[in-house]
């Protein structure tokens, strides 16, 4: 693949333009709990839910997985 070969010749692609930064972290704002502890396992169904969102724009996002 193309990942492979630029990879193996040490070698990467150019990015034109200025990347955007979203989001500017606080560094005086509250961290938030984490109350399970990174320990993501449930004893039962529906006893332990974690999400992840991740942010971007539509065209940096892959298409909706419905339809």
């Amino acid at each position: 693949t193309v990942e492979r070969l630029m990879s193996e010749l040490g070698i990467e692609g150019v990015r034109r333009g200025k990347r955007v930064r979203t989001t500017v972290p606080d560094s005086a704002a509250a961290c938030p709990q984490d109350l399970v502890r990174r320990h993501f396992e449930a004893d039962r169904p529906n006893r332990l839910w974690v999400a992840d969102f991740t942010y971007g724009t539509p065209s940096q996002r892959s298409p909706p997985a419905w339809g």
